[in-house]
């Protein structure tokens, strides 16, 4: 009761430096500290904590979803678990990018030791990421995941899977990640998509936004399956070159997903200006408002957010940029998710100037 909201933040191991139990909130953050499979610059596994200290300087009241927080926001701590796997097969999986970089053949001898232990650390990951999701699931909270890298909420997607027998995935990224066990690791970042819809028929609509990085295989399978509808970053620009506006770009992408969402929010699919220390930073991409556009685009339309991931945000040392993008981007998808949910709703008052 004595919470001020237009006080200074004070830390207290929860996101947005919010009071709030899991046992009164409408939304659940879990926090997964891993990044072993990133191919190129490693640092999201310190992501959870670094959004978490930058979340507290975040202000509350949100000009598009309200006093949203007041249904509660829980953070769970981290899995320590999750940590200590992760440390450990991240050195299996940077040996078996050193020999790929070698030249070493992807079916060589020498790689099966290495690519075993991080695919079986991987799969463990799988397998507590969904526990702790179900968990919350079953007590009908929302649920929120804070990568990590991109191949964290397979887990959670799992235990969606288990509650809803339809929904869509609104898929923000710089990559479409539908390669098949990339690097030989059966659930790489890369993977992360070509993995959910291989695993899980209830996904009916993989949309995809913002795509601008990908390889010929993934290009022919996005081709052929008709549940992949993608907006890639170079066509969203020409539309907008020749007079297209971003409204109706959105009706489009929302067009094509059914009335159950989860989000599926990749920093680098933004500009990199907003995510420079990003694992795989990409030039191009969406600014923070035509991201925030479109899904409370998707939330004015009706659609129900059922839940989302933001993944790999890398902290910079010395630099807190990475992870203060993180934090707000967090709080909107927050916000939005709330809101769809058709909760007690806390919109913003008109302000007289």
């Amino acid at each position: 009761m004595s919470f001020n909201p237009n006080s200074i933040g004070v830390p207290n191991g929860s996101y947005f430096a919010l009071p709030s139990s899991a046992d009164s909130s409408a939304l659940t953050l879990i926090p997964v500290p891993w990044d072993v499979t990133t191919s190129y610059r490693a640092g999201a596994a310190n992501a959870p904590q670094a959004i978490l200290n930058a979340s507290a300087q975040v202000d509350l009241y949100d000009l598009e979803n309200g006093e949203a927080w007041k249904n509660g926001i829980a953070t769970l701590p981290e899995n320590g678990k999750i940590r200590a796997l992760g440390e450990a097969a991240r050195k299996d999986a940077e040996a078996v990018i050193a020999l790929l970089e070698q030249g070493v053949d992807d079916d060589a001898k020498a790689l099966k030791p290495y690519l075993n232990r991080v695919n079986k650390a991987s799969h463990e990951l799988n397998e507590l990421v969904y526990k702790q999701a179900k968990q919350q699931l079953d007590r009908s909270k929302l649920v929120g995941l804070v990568g990590g890298d991109h191949s964290v909420p397979l887990g959670f997607l799992k235990a969606l899977s288990e509650v809803h027998s339809d929904f869509g995935i609104l898929h923000i990224d710089a990559h479409a990640d539908l390669r098949e066990a990339y690097e030989g690791f059966e659930f790489s970042h890369a993977s992360i998509m070509y993995n959910t819809l291989k695993l899980f028929p209830q996904v009916s609509a993989l949309v995809q936004v913002g795509i601008r990085d990908l390889c010929a295989d993934e290009v022919e399978l996005a081709k052929s399956n008709p549940r992949i509808h993608q907006f890639d970053d170079y066509a969203l620009n020409a539309a907008q070159y020749t007079g297209r506006l971003w409204a109706h770009l959105c009706g489009e992408m929302l067009a094509k997903l059914p009335q159950k969402v989860y989000i599926s929010f990749d920093i680098d699919g933004l500009s990199p200006d907003l995510c420079p220390n990003t694992g795989t930073p990409v030039p191009g991409g969406l600014s923070f408002h035509q991201a925030c556009y479109l899904i409370n685009q998707l939330v004015k339309v009706g659609k129900k957010i059922i839940g989302f991931d933001l993944c790999e945000v890398a902290p910079a040392e010395g630099s807190e940029w990475n992870a203060i993008v993180g934090a707000r981007v967090l709080y909107k998808l927050c916000g939005y998710s709330i809101r769809s949910q058709a909760r007690k709703k806390h919109h913003p008052k008109k302000i007289t100037l």
